[in-house]
C-alpha cells in the first residue's frame, strides 16, 4: 500500500491538548488580573473614604469614679409661675437657682386693708424677731385677716394677711413660751402656719404655707368657700389655730381664734372687703376653767398567767374642747416597768360626747423576775385621754397614772388593792390631772 499521509489518529490526540493548556493559561491570566484590578480599586476607595467619616453619636459623660454614665437635669426655678394644668412647660434655660434664703419680715411686704377694724397701730421699727411685741399684741400675738361675700357666687372669702407678735419656742434664743418637742430635737426658731376651718360643720378646712423663722408672718393667702348664703353665715364661725412647724416632732399648737360671724355685720361684707385684728387666745385655757373630767377603770392582776387586765369602762365631765361645746375623745394606754415604756394601747375615738362610753379590754403581759416569778413591783400604768382632731395635732385632755412613785391618792388606794386581791376585778373612779 502507498503512502496515505500523516497519522490522523496521533493528530486527533495532540490537538485537543494544546487546546485545553490554552484555555488554561488564557484562565489563569484573566484571574491573576482581575485579582489586581479589585486590589487597586479597594485600596482607591479606603483612600477616598478618610476625608468623608460620619460623625460618631455623642455619648453620656462617664464620672472619673467609674460610675454609670447619666445626663444633667436641671432643676425648675421655685420662683417660676407654674404653667395651667394640663399644658407643656417649657424647658429652663436659666441656671439652676441658688439656695433657699429665708426672707426676714418687714413692712414693706404688708398689704394695708382699705378698712381696719379693731386693729392695733403698726410700729414704725418692728424688728424680725418680735422683740418687744407682748405688751402690744398680747402673750400669744394678733393674726390679722379680711373678708368678703361675694353675692353671685354664694361664696366667702377669707384672707389671712399675717400674724404679728407670736411666741418664740423654749430653748436658749426662745422665750419658753411654745414647749420644745418630745424626742428633744425640736427647733428653736418658730416657723409658723395656721389652719383654718368653719364651725360647726368642719367641713370646709384649709391651711397657709410655713413662714420659716420669723415671729412676724406674713401670708396674704385667700381662701374661697362656695355655696354658703347669707343665713348659713349667721350662725358660722371662723375657727383660726396658729401652729408652729417642727420637722422632728408633732407640730406646736401656739393658740386659736374663733370668730362668730354673727358678731359681725354681713351687709358690710357685701359690698366691700374689710379686715379684723384678733388676739390670739392659748387653748389651755378652757381646760383649766372646766376641770379634766373622771375616768372609770376596772383592773384585774392574774399572778399565775403573770397578766393584767385593764378594762377602761366610761368616762364623765369632760371639758368642751369645741366651739360645738362637744370634744372626740380617746384613751391611751402605756405600761411601764422600772420607768420604761414597754408596751401601748389606745381605745377607740368617740365622736362628740362629754360623757363616752369605752367597754374596752386590754391585757399586758408582765415580766417575770428571776426567781421570785410575776409580781407588781416596778410596775405602773401611765393613761391619756385625748381629744382627736383632723386639723391639729390631738389634744391631751387630762393624765392618770396607777403604781409608780408619782402615784397618790385614790389612783394609789386602787393599785394596792388591786395587787392585794388577785384575780379580781375591781372598779372606781379616778379624776384626771394635768
Amino acid at each position: 500500500m502507498g503512502d496515505h499521509g500523516p497519522d490522523m489518529t496521533a493528530l486527533e490526540t495532540v490537538v485537543p491538548a494544546v487546546l485545553g493548556l490554552t484555555a488554561a493559561a488564557i484562565l489563569a491570566v484573566a484571574c491573576l488580573c482581575a485579582k489586581r484590578i479589585r486590589a487597586r480599586n479597594k485600596k482607591a476607595n479606603h483612600d477616598a473614604s478618610l476625608p468623608f467619616q460620619p460623625t460618631r453619636r455623642p455619648t453620656a459623660v462617664r464620672s472619673p469614679s467609674g460610675a454609670p454614665s447619666h445626663y444633667l437635669k436641671k432643676s425648675p426655678s421655685p420662683t417660676a409661675p407654674k404653667p395651667p394644668p394640663g399644658t407643656l412647660q417649657p424647658p429652663q434655660e436659666q441656671s439652676p437657682s441658688p439656695p433657699h434664703q429665708t426672707i426676714k419680715y418687714s413692712e414693706e411686704n404688708e398689704i394695708k386693708p382699705k378698712t381696719i377694724l379693731n386693729e392695733p397701730k403698726t410700729p414704725e421699727l418692728e424688728s424680725p424677731d418680735g422683740g418687744g411685741d407682748d405688751a402690744e399684741y398680747g402673750k400669744l400675738g394678733t393674726i390679722v385677716f379680711k373678708l368678703r361675700y361675694l353675692t353671685e357666687r354664694n361664696a366667702l372669702v377669707v384672707s389671712i394677711v399675717r400674724c404679728r407678735g407670736l411666741p418664740g419656742k423654749a430653748g436658749p434664743s426662745g422665750t419658753g413660751d411654745i414647749p420644745v418637742g418630745m424626742n428633744g430635737k425640736t427647733q428653736t426658731a418658730t416657723d409658723p402656719y395656721v389652719k383654718l376651718q368653719l364651725l360647726p360643720e368642719k367641713q370646709h378646712k384649709v391651711k397657709t404655707r410655713v413662714v420659716r423663722n420669723t415671729r412676724n408672718p406674713v401670708y396674704d393667702e385667700d381662701f374661697t368657700f362656695y355655696g354658703l348664703n347669707l343665713q348659713e353665715l349667721s350662725s358660722m364661725s371662723l375657727h383660726f389655730v396658729v401652729l408652729s412647724f417642727d420637722r422632728y416632732s408633732r407640730d406646736d399648737v401656739i393658740g386659736e381664734v374663733v370668730c362668730p360671724l354673727s358678731g359681725i355685720d354681713l351687709s358690710q361684707i357685701e359690698t366691700q372687703q374689710i379686715a379684723l385684728s384678733k388676739e390670739i387666745q392659748p387653748r389651755s385655757l378652757k381646760i383649766r376653767a372646766q376641770g379634766r373630767g373622771e375616768l372609770l377603770i376596772s383592773l384585774c392582776w392574774q399572778p399565775a398567767a403573770a397578766r393584767l387586765t385593764v378594762v377602761l369602762l366610761k368616762a364623765r365631765n369632760l371639758p368642751r374642747m369645741d366651739v360645738t361645746g362637744l370634744a372626740d375623745p380617746y384613751v391611751k394606754l402605756y405600761l411601764l416597768y422600772n420607768g420604761q415604756r414597754i408596751a401601748k394601747k389606745k381605745t377607740h375615738v368617740k365622736k362628740r360626747t362629754l360623757s363616752p362610753v369605752f367597754n374596752e379590754s386590754f391585757a399586758f403581759d408582765i415580766p417575770m423576775s428571776e426567781g421570785n416569778g410575776a409580781s407588781l413591783d416596778g410596775v405602773s400604768l401611765e393613761l391619756m385621754l385625748l381629744d382627736w382632731d383632723r386639723v391639729t395635732k390631738n389634744e391631751v385632755i387630762g393624765r392618770l397614772e396607777l403604781g409608780g412613785p408619782r402615784c397618790v391618792g385614790s389612783a394609789l388606794n386602787h393599785w394596792q388593792e388591786v395587787h392585794n386581791s388577785p384575780r379580781r376585778q375591781i372598779a372606781e373612779w379616778h379624776k384626771l390631772h394635768e
